[in-house]
């Protein structure tokens, strides 16, 4: 079975948690790229995942200085979820906030 690469995106992410995407199937998120886009403040980032039953935090109010991005996800480390799991962000400032997940979904057993 073929893998589909396939990314996700929201834009101007502030205070209200924001769903970025659902998984469907197995997925693996292979990148996760937070860009602070006010420009006056830093900000600070949380990125979450929740299983259904738990919200994990990813990462958690971490600063982005202005007019900087945040990898989440960098070196070797990717993260697998399954179906019915979501991935959300928020930031302390409203509106300030750029977000792109890259994942491949329909992972073959």
């Amino acid at each position: 079975m073929a893998q589909n690469f396939r990314r996700y995106t929201a834009n101007a992410v502030g205070t209200a948690t924001t769903t970025v995407f659902t998984a469907n199937s197995y997925d693996t998120i292979i990148g996760i790229a937070l860009a602070n886009v006010n420009a006056t403040t830093s900000i600070n980032a949380t990125v979450t995942i929740n299983d259904g039953a738990n919200d994990i935090d990813l990462i958690k109010n971490a600063p982005i200085p202005v007019g900087s991005q945040l990898q989440v996800i960098d070196g070797g480390a990717k993260y697998v979820v399954q179906s019915g799991d979501v991935l959300k962000v928020n930031c302390d400032v409203a509106s300030a906030m750029d977000v792109w997940v890259s994942a491949v979904d329909d992972i073959s057993s």
